[in-house]
């Protein structure tokens, strides 16, 4: 039976209740396995319902990816405003990026199964210019970095980007691998210590 409470949601707010389903049922159930049923059932609704409010399942993707690139770049830029110098803006960055992923387990997911995808789809272009906007972010800092005597005048500014990235993927697929999303939280201090160490000026 349909939840009352959700049937007469505001369309702004049922778009919003989706995407948030979409993302819970993705942190504990393959991505790919995930049809409009199941999502509707998990809001205990209609499909009719649904399909309200999204022209398709690939409209449904987009938004959840829509919402997580606006929602991590948010969370970078609150984290980094409140920093003192480039490295700490860095470290903030690269904290509040562990932490989005911890409170949304399922965004990873649904990133790795859409990339794995061999053809353009509105979800993968919505990461493209999540990629892009974090990596002018990203060095932004770097160069700010370099100009103030905090890192390695030689630099290579086009490696770091691929390093930072690879640094919280990694953490993700061992999170993921163990079962235990919460051990990125454990694991990403030593690990941007040690980033810290190749990037660091020298005294």
């Amino acid at each position: 039976m349909p939840n009352t409470s959700q049937k007469y949601l505001p369309a702004q707010a049922r778009r919003a209740a989706t995407v948030q389903s979409v993302i819970e049922l993705a942190a504990r159930c393959n991505p790919a396995d995930i049809t409009t049923a199941a999502i509707a059932q998990h809001m205990q609704l209609t499909q009719g319902a649904l399909f309200r409010h999204f022209p398709n399942k690939e409209a449904i993707w987009d938004a959840v990816m829509s919402y997580a690139c606006e929602t991590l770049l948010a969370r970078i830029d609150a984290a980094t405003a409140q920093t003192d110098g480039p490295l700490a803006a860095l470290h903030a960055m690269f904290q509040a990026h562990v932490d989005f992923i911890v409170d949304h387990p399922g965004i990873p997911r649904i990133l790795f199964a859409e990339l794995q995808h061999d053809h353009p789809t509105p979800a993968k272009s919505q990461v493209q210019g999540l990629l892009a906007h974090y990596r002018e972010k990203l060095l932004g800092h770097a160069r700010r970095g370099i100009d103030q005597g905090e890192l390695h005048s030689a630099l290579d500014l086009d490696a770091l980007p691929v390093l930072f990235v690879g640094m919280i993927q990694g953490l993700v697929i061992q999170s993921m691998l163990a079962g235990d999303i919460q051990r990125m939280q454990h694991q990403a201090p030593a690990v941007f210590t040690l980033f810290c160490q190749g990037i660091k000026a020298c005294p």
